[in-house]
């Protein structure tokens, strides 16, 4: 068995093609005469078509982009690309600033960095490093360590009128300051969708 005929690597058209080769495009304005009839005749001229587009960027990229040699491969520097690429919507519009950024950026609040945004604090009673908020957080510290509390007759009287006792003040603040963060959330979202209608 005869092995297969090879084929030239060298593509001649009388248009030459244009190429972008970030993003491994090659166009071919030559005009295309596809025979009429389906059939053999037709795959193999679109076949070869093909071929011959495939040839010339694999040419093109070879001859025109920088070559390296690494311990993992050869490797192409591709050029920047040239061809715009239309969207399908528009720009999306940029979003007002909610009422916190309005006011961080007023007082030049910055983000925090990542060992602020940590959950970690180091308790100086116990000299160890305890979690800010949740199981065991320090926002908790007094609500269940102190086994003995000094009563107040004035707060306990207070403390009974509001449904509870002088060892359960701390947790109930803390919990009214989650209810009152919340709904101040509550309240940004809505006047920053109320920004973004308008």
């Amino acid at each position: 068995m005869a092995p297969p005929e090879k084929l030239p690597v060298l593509v001649d058209k009388p248009t030459p093609y244009t190429f972008d080769l970030a993003l491994l495009l090659a166009t071919d304005a030559n005009p295309l005469s596809i025979p009429s009839q389906p059939g053999d005749d037709r795959e193999r001229f679109l076949a070869e078509t093909t071929r011959d587009g495939a040839q010339a960027l694999i040419n093109q990229l070879l001859t025109a982009c920088p070559v390296t040699s690494t311990p993992d491969g050869v490797h192409l520097t591709l050029p920047p690309a040239s061809t715009p690429l239309p969207r399908e919507k528009p720009l999306p519009a940029p979003k007002p600033p909610t009422r916190w950024e309005r006011f961080a950026k007023k007082k030049g609040i910055t983000a925090k960095t990542r060992d602020q945004r940590r959950n970690l604090a180091f308790d100086e009673g116990t000299q160890q490093w305890r979690p800010k908020w949740g199981y065991g957080g320090m926002n908790k510290k007094g609500e269940d360590e102190n086994w003995l509390v000094e009563v107040d007759p004035q707060k306990e009287r207070e403390a009974r009128e509001k449904g509870g006792n002088v060892r359960t003040l701390g947790r109930r603040e803390r919990k009214e300051n989650v209810k009152r963060n919340d709904k101040a959330m509550r309240r940004n979202t809505r006047q920053a969708e109320n920004g973004r209608k308008k």
